[in-house]
């Protein structure tokens, strides 16, 4: 079980180390009116939002520190959706990159081990 929670936690916080790069390359992808492609990013970081929110609780259950909110990421998701939802591609585009990037940017470790 211990190698399980390890495995986990480096692939929790390699993923948050990677974010900041990936919402950027959202942002300017949308920037660059190719629509489709940044759609599919879009989704694929919802799908990986949803397991940071799934592993958070999952590590919080083994007593492995989580060191930043995660309540924000379903904020954002939410601006995503409702920004999506009226065809603002800009407002989108600014989520990911003024609202994000910095929150992942400025997460040092995302989860350690307590134990």
């Amino acid at each position: 079980m211990e190698d399980i929670l390890n495995e986990t936690i480096f692939s929790f916080n390699e993923y948050i180390e990677k974010l900041p790069g990936g919402c950027m390359m959202i942002a300017n992808t949308l920037r660059d009116d190719r629509i489709a492609e940044a759609l599919t990013h879009i989704r694929d970081f919802s799908e990986g939002a949803g397991w940071i929110i799934e592993a958070s609780g999952l590590l919080q259950e083994n007593n492995v520190s989580i060191t930043f909110d995660m309540t924000k990421i379903i904020d954002y998701l939410e601006e995503i959706n409702n920004g999506l939802s009226i065809g603002d591609y800009n407002l989108v585009a600014d989520i990911f990159e003024y609202e994000i990037v910095p929150f992942f940017s400025a997460i040092e470790v995302g989860a350690s081990n307590n134990q």
